[in-house]
């Protein structure tokens, strides 16, 4: 039931996204009225945040996970699905991950609620929710799955009774997805098929493991300074602050808007600059970071993906390697220094790229994980408490 609603949820919002992107999107309009729109849809956003109350974040989600099972109050989504879609489809530099997986966590913990489960089950399908709606972003159910159960954590997985169910919901919302939708079992992005694979090319996975690690610790504090300074600002302000900043960094480079999806396609299947590259890798960095601390609402997954796929290409054509290897174990690399989830991660990269490229980018996420094991973006991400689950357990 979980997977089903949640498929039936995330093919509405893709849909209402679609729609207004191609009202809102850069697409639609030059440089400069684009960037009067974004003021004016970061003056919305703080509006309709101060009338209808806070969206909440995966932070909280998390939170609510370790500590009473799941989400018990569903008001939050009046604010964060509009106060997302218009600011995604604006050209946001954060993504739809975060707030579909938020609102398909919300159907587990409502059903489970409605049905007066226990806490344990409670979890169980809020974590089962979360799957479905990775899932449907990522094209990749089983590491969506093991993503949305690792997410909880620093390290490792923990709520091992919930990754059946994950995995099931995982599967059904991705099939209900593309029904509705009418789509094809594709991944997301497609990438050259590699060849051979040899023992050196696992150094690639070494290598981005460690310059991974410093793009995801630099991001994590960034936006901490960014947070931080932005909350000397009023509330309502503050994204119309960060509306006009992507705005302007978009003069910089068109790279700044949208958060990746389309644009790591395109950089996959075409030459770019090395310049080009990089100057789109470090305008995605700011503008993630900046419209994350201003109040939209967005996941910063699939911008790390972009981050990672750049620097990946830049590398592999400055040291003449594989550049598909390079791409995706900098993808993975990054992601996982910041959301701490290396099989999950892995997994829905190659899920994506081929299952051959596991070696050298799960090495490159194991690498990441530990030397970012004292940075932290979700602070809520912690151990399971040993002592609330035997409780659970014994009723």
């Amino acid at each position: 039931m979980v997977g089903i609603l949640s498929g039936l949820v995330g093919a509405a919002y893709i849909a209402a996204l679609k729609g207004l992107t191609n009202l809102l999107g850069a697409a639609s309009w030059s440089i400069g009225p684009h960037l009067a729109v974004l003021a004016l849809v970061g003056l919305a956003i703080g509006i309709l945040t101060h009338v209808l109350g806070n969206p909440g974040d995966v932070e909280l989600l998390v939170d609510n996970i370790h500590v009473s099972g799941g989400k018990s109050d569903m008001r939050e989504l009046r604010s964060l699905i509009p106060v997302s879609l218009i600011g995604i489809a604006a050209g946001s530099a954060i993504g739809p991950e975060a707030p579909l997986v938020q609102t398909t966590g919300s159907i587990g913990s409502w059903l489970a609620l409605r049905y007066h489960l226990s806490t344990t089950e409670l979890r169980v399908l809020t974590i089962t929710g979360m799957a479905a709606g990775f899932s449907m972003l990522f094209g990749a159910p089983l590491g969506a799955a093991i993503f949305a159960l690792e997410i909880l954590h620093r390290r490792g997985l923990q709520y091992y009774e919930a990754l059946l169910p994950a995995v099931i919901g995982a599967m059904s919302g991705y099939v209900v997805y593309i029904i509705v939708n009418g789509l094809g079992l594709n991944p997301v992005w497609n990438f050259p098929e590699v060849s051979n694979l040899h023992a050196s090319d696992l150094l690639i996975g070494v290598a981005a493991g460690i310059i991974g690690a410093g793009i995801a610790a630099g991001f994590t504090y960034f936006a901490k300074f960014e947070r931080a300074a932005f909350r000397r600002v009023p509330p309502v302000v503050r994204p119309v602050l960060g509306g006009l900043a992507i705005g302007g960094l978009a003069f910089a480079s068109p790279y700044a808007l949208t958060f990746g999806e389309g644009q790591i396609g395109y950089i996959v299947a075409t030459k770019l600059a090395i310049s080009t590259l990089l100057i789109a890798a470090l305008v995605k960095f700011v503008a993630s970071a900046t419209i994350m601390s201003t109040g939209w609402r967005g996941g910063f997954i699939i911008p790390l993906f972009f981050i990672g796929v750049t620097v990946g290409s830049v590398g592999a054509r400055t040291l003449g390697v594989d550049q598909v290897i390079a791409m995706t174990a900098m993808m993975t690399a990054v992601n996982v220094g910041v959301t701490k989830t290396p099989f999950g991660s892995s997994l829905v990269v190659a899920e994506m790229a081929g299952l051959r490229l596991l070696p050298p980018t799960l090495l490159a996420a194991v690498i990441a994980l530990f030397l970012t094991s004292r940075v932290s973006m979700i602070h809520t991400q912690r151990e399971r408490d040993t002592i609330s689950a035997v409780s659970e357990a014994t009723g």
